[in-house]
């Protein structure tokens, strides 16, 4: 019973901190318009949020390692949460605004992982993957809610309204992070840390070749994926003009409801076919969907291509903590591989939309695509030929292969 009470506090917290890590997004660049920041200083802000970010992953990771109690680091991130969102609803000036973006980008590095750690702890290796897609499920849900509820509050409230909105939504987070009891976490942690501490260093790691394979696949797919959507959206903004609000809304809407639906069951087949399988499958929806949008130019079309984004995002969000949780496996440098793994998919997409904006530039949008397909068909390659199986084998298997 309490076990259950644990994991539905573990549930409703992914959809409230999808909720909360909503606000931050494109509504950030909305708000300091209309506090009359030019484009130059907004793009500063965003950028130097984006570094943090990318310079945190391994800190973070590492710090998350470090501690015992993963409760005590999610609760800290999302009290740093609330207090950037504050500032930046309270004084949009430019040293305030500048370090919400510090103090959210290094908060959110940390609340990522300590809730997959959780995870972990709650409910063991073996259950994991169907545990992760539970996670993904209601994080697409409170993404897909919490963009519909702050547009309308920061259309017909305030711009400020969403950073008030978001930050009171820590609130419910907090509650449903007080509902997951420690001795849940505590006697299902024991047996997955042992006292090898193999793995320490971050060097140590991309030695392994798996974990070396899986940063390679995150780069590749992220440096496809992260701008199809913007690339799709300058052009569809000048085919339909005032329209193009209404389509961009449904290509991010979409996406979230193929991910509520898809993760748990890709989570579970993870478990029973293992995790190639499942990789597969979510990054060969990145050529489709790049060689798709070269050829599709009606509104409707790009939003049902858009779909394919969300098998995409359904695996990467699965895989990528399980698999950590796989390369790691007798270590305690869970967090620290998922710091890997994040840096490598920040690069990525730090990189998509420059090179992707360049391509369209010079030799138009479909090429573009056609460009951005052809990476995600690496991504692809280098998984099929290089990517290592890292499932437990079952007790029986193992014993026969003894």
């Amino acid at each position: 019973m309490t076990a259950g009470r644990s994991r539905r506090g573990l549930d409703w917290l992914n959809f409230f901190v999808a909720d909360v890590q909503t606000g931050f997004g494109p509504f950030v660049a909305v708000y300091l318009t209309t506090q009359a920041w030019t484009e130059v200083e907004i793009g500063f802000a965003l950028s130097l949020g984006t570094l943090t970010a990318m310079i945190s992953q391994l800190p973070a990771g590492a710090l998350v390692d470090a501690l015992r109690n993963k409760r005590l680091a999610a609760m800290l991130a999302l009290l740093a949460i609330a207090l950037s969102a504050v500032l930046l609803a309270a004084l949009p000036h430019t040293l305030p605004v500048l370090v919400s973006e510090v103090l959210h980008g290094f908060a959110s590095c940390v609340l990522t992982p300590s809730i997959a750690a959780i995870s972990l702890a709650l409910v063991g290796r073996a259950a994991l993957g169907e545990r992760l897609g539970r996670n993904s499920r209601y994080q697409a849900l409170g993404g897909a809610v919490a963009a519909g509820v702050m547009g309308l509050v920061g259309t017909y409230v305030a711009p400020a309204a969403v950073f008030w909105l978001t930050a009171a939504l820590t609130l419910p987070s907090l509650a449903c992070l007080a509902m997951i009891r420690g001795e849940d976490l505590t006697q299902r942690a024991v047996p997955l840390v042992s006292k090898r501490e193999s793995g320490g260093r971050v060097i140590d790691l991309l030695r392994q070749p798996g974990i070396l394979v899986f940063s390679g696949c995150c780069l590749l797919f992220t440096l496809s994926n992260a701008a199809m959507l913007p690339l799709a959206a300058s052009m569809v903004t000048r085919q339909t003009g005032e329209e193009a609000n209404l389509i961009i809304a449904a290509c991010l809407v979409v996406p979230q409801l193929v991910v509520a639906g898809l993760a748990p069951r890709f989570g579970r087949l993870a478990e029973t076919r293992g995790r190639r399988l499942v990789l597969l499958i979510g990054f060969a929806m990145l050529p489709l969907r790049g060689t798709l949008l070269a050829l599709v130019e009606h509104p409707l079309g790009l939003v049902l291509v858009q779909a394919l984004d969300g098998v995409s995002a359904a695996t990467l969000g699965v895989m990528l903590p399980l698999i950590a949780a796989d390369l790691t496996r007798g270590s305690n440098r869970f967090n620290l591989c998922m710091g890997v793994f994040g840096l490598a998919v920040g690069l990525g997409g730090t990189f998509s939309t420059s090179l992707a904006g360049l391509v369209a530039g010079w030799l138009g949008a479909g090429v573009a695509f056609g460009m951005l397909g052809g990476i995600g068909l690496a991504c692809l390659a280098l998984a099929w030929i290089a990517m290592p199986e890292t499932r437990e084998p079952a007790p029986e298997l193992a014993a026969a292969r003894a």
